[in-house]
């Protein structure tokens, strides 16, 4: 009963399917047409050329057989006539029944059924049981890591999806995902966006204002967080309603500028979280450069702690036995007292005051333009398309224009004195070939390196970069910052800031007891205690308390490990 409702629902219910339908029958009628004729020629030549007498039924019982190529061979012509008829309706047969009547059949009915029935499987409603959860309108290069770190922290999440066979196929496979057109506001209730945690509106700018004001009938409370390609937009999607814009292409094309060395020796603002910052301290020709963690004595010279070291592109933990070599750089976390001790002790070291090479003239090369020139920084900007001159002139201290990829174009650009390279353009293939030509003809240079696909980061650290940053990455950190009501912590690929609750297990051990970073690759950099104080940073003896909170760096994988032990209350 339940196939036959669905089939009539199906017929009924739709108005392409009733026109498949007519085109399907307007087929079969000609189909019949087709075998009467060949049953009225049948008893013509069986009569006069076979002086044979068949009953009407045999007539369509042999035009069926061999349109059929059964071929039963129980009734045959002999005449030359008749088996030029029997080729005839042979061949046709193979055209209008072997071919073309399955084809009629799955094309006007079978596939349209099966699509029918895939679209009522795509779920419309969340469960009203589901609260705190976020609703993202589009699966787009921020939903993959994103949805990653949401699963980790425990955070449910739902996937608008307008197709509903698409949606269908999300949720064969396993994905929380809601059939529904992301400008209709019944989406939205059926979303049970007034329980949600957030909105994130992560389609084009025109399409998030949309979004927002839809939201924005349904639930007037609700964080919408919107994604802003362009810096213009974000006033027209703050008064459309949106809780946080998020212009990440301008605020990629700041981080990549806020990690390069120029002038004098300084440390890189990375991030802050309440009283304490992060920051990355350059080696390259200061007194840190061949020694040890240990007998650097940063934590001694300023009191900062290391909690990290860069090292050829990738983070590594900070022990104390690891030796800084040139290209490694220090991630440490203190106070911005302790952050402006060390930038005394590190400005009288590795001074170049050349221009630091921007290549790539795009958004995000503008915005580290911009960002480098609020520094005082100066820069030479390099884009080979012609009709970007007059968007950048003006912009950088010097404009060449021309293709990065040839040597003529670097030299004029100054690569081989440039303290720092800061590749921008947005095809990972272009920029893959720039940083090893960059770190060919400067091998001295910091090369910051912009990537679009997490794929190829590891082609990228293998290229010379020294750090790499993503657009999506970004994406992730910024919307987990607004979630967790904190600042914006950029690090780079594959680590993120995380916080947790000091499990009842490690209260009262101190953290080298606790052996977080060995067991699980977790760095902890800040300690906070149960009264809600100020942060500070831990060393070895640094006792947990109960009811305090761990500020840990790492991966979503490691902080899963993290909490699943935590939940099994094995954590001993």
């Amino acid at each position: 009963m339940k196939l036959v409702s669905s089939l009539l629902a199906f017929v009924f219910g739709d108005r392409q399917v009733q026109r498949n339908l007519r085109s399907l029958a307007k087929y079969l009628i000609v189909l019949v047409a087709v075998i009467t004729v060949y049953a009225v020629l049948f008893h013509i030549i069986m009569e006069y050329a076979e002086s044979q007498r068949h009953s009407w039924l045999t007539g369509v019982y042999w035009t069926l057989t061999v349109m059929s190529t059964l071929g039963f061979g129980d009734i045959t012509f002999h005449s030359d006539l008749g088996r030029a008829f029997s080729i005839v309706v042979l061949l046709s047969g193979l055209v209008l029944l072997v071919i073309m009547l399955p084809f009629a059949f799955i094309r006007y009915f079978y596939a349209p059924w099966l699509e029918a029935r895939l679209r009522l499987r795509a779920p419309r409603e969340v469960s009203d049981q589901l609260a705190g959860h976020v609703v993202l309108c589009a699966w787009d290069s921020i939903a993959p890591g994103l949805t990653d770190e949401l699963s980790a922290l425990g955070i449910p999440w739902v996937l608008l999806e307008p197709d509903p066979v698409r949606a269908a196929q999300l949720h064969g496979d396993g994905v929380p995902v809601l059939a529904g057109e992301v400008d209709s506001a019944d989406t939205y209730r059926r979303a049970g966006v007034e329980r949600a945690r957030a909105v994130l509106a992560n389609c084009d700018e025109v399409t998030n204002t949309n979004i927002t004001l839809t939201v924005r009938e349904v639930c007037a409370t609700v964080p919408v967080l919107a994604v802003a390609e362009n810096g213009r937009s974000v006033d027209i999607l703050e008064l459309s309603g949106a809780t946080k814009v998020l212009p990440l292409k301008l605020q990629l094309g700041e981080q990549l500028a806020g990690r390069v060395n120029a002038g004098r020796a300084q440390t890189h603002l990375i991030g802050s979280f309440r009283n304490l910052l992060i920051a990355e301290v350059p080696v390259h020709n200061t007194p840190l450069a061949g020694k040890t963690l240990r007998d650097s004595k940063l934590r001694e010279i300023c009191g900062v702690n290391a909690v990290a070291v860069w090292d050829s592109a990738r983070l590594v933990p900070a022990r104390p036995d690891l030796v800084l070599g040139p290209s490694t750089v220090p991630v440490v976390v203190g106070t911005a007292e302790m952050i402006a001790a060390l930038d005394e002790f590190l400005c009288i070291y590795d001074a170049n005051y050349n221009p630091v090479l921007v290549i790539g003239g795009g958004r995000v090369g503008r915005a580290a333009a911009r960002a480098l020139r609020q520094r005082g920084v100066a820069f030479t900007l390099v884009e080979k398309r012609e009709e970007m001159r007059p968007r950048l002139e003006g912009l950088a201290d010097r404009l060449v224009m021309g293709d990065a990829a040839r040597r003529e174009v670097l030299d004029e650009a100054g690569i081989a004195e440039a303290p720092s390279v800061v590749i921008t353009t947005s095809d990972d293939a272009v920029n893959l070939y720039l940083c090893i030509y960059c770190r060919r003809l400067n091998p001295e240079a910091r090369i910051v390196c912009r990537i679009t696909h997490q794929r190829n980061v590891a082609s990228m650290q293998r290229a010379g970069a020294d750090l790499t940053l993503s657009y999506a990455r970004l994406g992730v950190e910024a919307v987990l910052a607004v979630l967790q009501h904190r600042d914006l912590v950029f690090i780079g690929e594959g680590v993120e800031l995380f916080t947790a609750a000091v499990p009842e297990s490690l209260a009262g051990q101190t953290l080298a007891q606790t052996a977080i970073g060995a067991r699980f690759g977790l760095n902890v950099i800040a300690v906070a205690a149960g009264d809600g104080g100020q942060l500070s940073p831990p060393g070895p003896a640094t006792v947990l308390s109960a009811g305090g909170e761990l500020y840990m760096l790492g991966s979503a994988a490691a902080f899963r490990a993290f909490r699943e032990t935590i939940a099994q209350n094995n954590l001993q």
